[in-house]
């Protein structure tokens, strides 16, 4: 299993998967082919489809300049492997050298066509963690008298501590940044950015629990609307599902007086839960729905907030569990294929609902019948079972209706 980097990475929004995979993949491509003067992409699947929207086109030019390049959407052709699907056709003058297919698997990562997963990921490697499932780790964590946070210590050093620190520095810099900006988001949609507002809206009389529904939210808005807008954010797993960690963290570090450090082990074990799905399921919008996105958030932000409260394995298990069960079927529609409507909204409920997960493992954890593997086997094939329509296509649920509604 892959280091834990690799579930979190800085990068600008919208897409981790639209965005920052393709910005990687040409940025490969360029390292592979030096001598190249230009480039011919083709987007295929859910990067043609919703590319547009989230500026896929866009950022392989960027990213390709000076180099010469061209950006075909292809609706039509199927996707076998992947829905995230380019080919670069890589030229010298006239002269052809090279067709590559690559794989935008979520998470801004790449898979080139042939070649090891692990290949082109700085950070990835197999002999990272030898156990690949959650019943395996928590049986070696009982065995060593570990936490998970120690656990992912042991495997991938103490640096991993700093890399973390680092990640959460820039989330709680994104909130910041997200929380003093206002007006509207770019794109045709004319979203308002609310982020501000929720914070600022305080009521004489508000409980205890509205306040803490008020402020968490407004951390997962601040940080969804510097995602939609390309701001710098931290994957966690995704650039659509930024916005679930940072904000249950920040909320409780302030009201809680949690330290830094505990946050970061906190950071730790939400990585590994994260990295359990990637490598046993799918984190793709594309590929498994929403649930893969911001189930996948959910699942790592309870898991996250268990380790913080300092909780067992069985509750850290159970948290994670029950906050991606109740993700189950969750359907991808972006409208306009922008990562603004239902997705920063989204990341928002998904931030409650991890906290809820944390209560109900405060005291069910004994009881529960449901594993942390079994649940991801089950997201992993219920996305398999969705219609690709409700796979970050923006040709249905939301987006289709919308569309319908918009030109009456």
């Amino acid at each position: 299993m892959q280091s834990i980097r690799e579930i979190y990475k800085t990068g600008r929004g919208p897409s981790s998967s639209h965005t920052m995979g393709p910005e990687r993949a040409i940025k490969i491509i360029r390292s592979l082919y030096p001598d190249a003067d230009k480039l011919a992409v083709t987007l295929y699947g859910s990067l043609a489809l919703t590319g547009a929207g989230h500026g896929t086109d866009k950022v392989i030019i960027q990213t390709a300049h000076p180099v010469r390049c061209t950006v075909v959407h292809d609706e039509k052709t199927d996707c076998p492997v992947h829905p995230n699907t380019m080919d670069v056709a890589v030229y010298s003058g006239s002269k052809l050298i090279a067709t590559r297919r690559i794989y935008s698997v979520g998470g801004g990562s790449v898979v080139f066509d042939g070649e090891p997963p692990e290949k082109y990921e700085k950070y990835q490697s197999d002999a990272i963690y030898p156990l690949n499932t959650f019943s395996e780790i928590a049986e070696f964590c009982r065995t060593n008298n570990l936490r998970l946070w120690q656990f992912v210590e042991l495997f991938e050093g103490g640096q991993i501590l700093d890399f973390l620190a680092d990640v959460w520095a820039r989330m709680k810099q994104t909130i910041h940044e997200g929380l003093t900006c206002d007006g509207v988001l770019p794109g045709i949609l004319g979203t308002q950015r609310r982020a501000q507002k929720l914070y600022n809206q305080r009521h004489i009389d508000e409980s205890a629990q509205t306040r803490e529904n008020r402020l968490v939210c407004s951390y997962a808005f601040a940080t969804g609307e510097q995602n939609a807008a390309g701001g710098i954010i931290v994957t966690a797993p995704t650039c659509g599902a930024c916005g679930v960690v940072p904000s249950v963290l920040k909320y409780m570090q302030d009201e809680r007086k949690f330290s830094d450090e505990q946050i970061i082990r906190a950071l730790a074990t939400g990585g590994i839960i994260g990295n359990l799905i990637k490598k046993n399921a799918s984190i793709s919008g594309a590929e498994c729905g929403c649930q893969a996105e911001i189930g996948s958030a959910c699942s790592m932000a309870a898991g996250a907030l268990a380790e913080l409260f300092d909780m067992g394995l069985d509750q850290i298990e159970y948290a994670a569990e029950v906050a991606m069960e109740h993700h189950l079927g969750l359907t991808c529609d972006p409208i306009a294929g922008l990562v603004q409507i239902p997705c920063i909204e989204r990341n928002a409920v998904a931030a409650m609902r991890a906290i809820n997960a944390l209560s109900l493992a405060n005291f069910l954890a004994d009881s529960r019948k449901i594993s942390f593997d079994i649940i991801v086997k089950t997201m992993y094939n219920t996305g398999k079972d969705l219609l690709n329509n409700y796979k970050e296509t923006s040709s249905g649920g939301l987006a289709k209706y919308y569309e319908i509604k918009k030109n009456k």
